[in-house]
């Protein structure tokens, strides 16, 4: 089943596949808007996917190398306004994107890092090319064996992508439904343990794609 909502301010799409129950829409609310957060959907955990051998994990001080605080664990909820300061760009904003989302988890709340899912990035470069081509957000959701995915539409450049979006999808959270906080639900999801980031560049501006699995 998959739900989707839109948000009137941002064009917020969120949406959710389970194994049980109906299609309840396919996401094409959330195709396009450049500047905005759009579409976050999750596959339910009876999906199916295949696990890769050579993911390699995420560098960085978000990757949990200092506690600074974390002593105690995970917290429950994300901290308040959580705006942690972008690191300078390595030079490749596949592992930048990576690092970003660690650092989201890491510093806003004490969450471990995911793995840079390397194998799946050529598959979500290309998804993420076919989804801008077509404008719809998550129309190829699923190729890339993908769990969960969320998706900036034609943001004004990479750098924008990793700082702006990345954190406006960081900012819906916390609560439920999904519907509502879909993208903050993906990323801080412990039960996910790599991502694969996938660019794609048009007249239009930079569509990105984050996909997430076990």
């Amino acid at each position: 089943m998959r739900t989707c909502a839109l948000g009137v301010i941002l064009a917020l799409c969120a949406c959710v596949i389970a194994s049980d129950g109906d299609d309840g829409g396919d996401g094409s609310d959330g195709s396009s808007g450049g500047g905005s957060a759009s579409g976050a959907s999750s596959q339910g955990s009876s999906a199916s996917a295949s696990a890769t051998a050579s993911d390699t994990a995420s560098a960085g001080d978000s990757s949990g190398g200092s506690m600074s605080g974390c002593e105690s664990g995970p917290l429950p909820e994300p901290i308040a306004g959580c705006t942690p300061t972008p690191a300078a760009s390595s030079g490749d904003p596949y592992q930048d994107c990576v690092d970003r989302i660690n650092q989201f988890r890491w510093e806003c709340q004490c969450l471990p890092p995911l793995a840079r899912w390397t194998d799946a990035e050529m598959c979500t470069d290309s998804q993420s090319a076919a989804d801008q081509q077509g404008g719809v957000a998550h129309a190829n959701f699923g190729t890339c064996e993908e769990f969960a995915q969320n998706t900036c539409p034609d943001w004004p450049s990479t750098d924008q992508v990793i700082v702006g979006c990345l954190q406006a999808m960081w900012d819906e959270g916390p609560g439920e439904p999904f519907e509502e906080h879909g993208h903050y639900i993906n990323m801080s999801n412990t039960e996910y343990t790599k991502v694969a980031c996938g660019f794609s560049e048009s007249g239009q501006g930079i569509w990105a794609n984050q996909n997430f699995s076990f």
